[in-house]
């Protein structure tokens, strides 16, 4: 990779992290799928994600993260051998794996949807990871789409679902021949999508 390329990558992720703290939303390239986000604390900003996808707040959204430390806040402490197998799965970095996980009853039912857990991924995506990184936390990640359409997996597909009501994109790359995230209940190893 070349420096001009890296030093813009990271103005870019600089500039997505002054809108997160702001309160804002942006697009994010992921493992598969550009993700739309926010910071997960904020009920402004996720309302926004949810009315720019039309979704229901009862599906409940995913939070990404750079390591498992920065999802503890939101769910209930897990025991070891279940938060053994969140590492392990988040080892693999060929495999994007979501957990369903026991949430903490002090998260918002706009994040956790009609449901008593929460979605949560370790990302291996470099930019992913260095966003949340330099946030400080978690964010917000659901697939950047209008629900029951097709998911961007690039930033000019990005700009022409949501015109500019999204307040900033991150260029980069996606896998295109990836699926979105495999998603598993933490407690009973049951696929709920592959």
């Amino acid at each position: 990779m070349k420096k001009k390329q890296v030093k813009t990558e990271i103005n870019q992720i600089e500039q997505a992290v002054k809108i997160l703290q702001q309160g804002g939303t942006i697009a994010y390239p992921t493992e598969a799928v550009y993700g739309l986000g926010c910071d997960p604390k904020n009920m402004s900003a996720i309302k926004n994600i949810l009315r720019l996808k039309h979704r229901e707040k009862e599906k409940g959204l995913i939070l990404v993260a750079a390591d498992i430390e920065q999802l503890k806040a939101y769910v209930l402490p897990l025991d070891k051998d279940i938060e053994k197998k969140l590492h392990d799965s988040w080892r693999d970095a060929s495999k994007a794996v979501t957990w369903l996980v026991p949430v903490d009853k002090t998260v918002s039912d706009y994040l956790k949807g009609q449901f008593n857990t929460l979605a949560i991924r370790v990302s291996h995506h470099p930019a992913v990871k260095e966003l949340c990184k330099q946030f400080g936390g978690a964010i917000v990640s659901t697939s950047a789409n209008i629900s029951n359409q097709e998911a961007a997996r690039t930033a000019e597909q990005v700009k022409q679902i949501f015109e500019n009501k999204i307040d900033y994109i991150i260029e980069g790359e996606t896998d295109i021949n990836a699926q979105p995230s495999e998603i598993r209940d933490a407690l009973t190893d049951k696929i709920i999508r592959k």
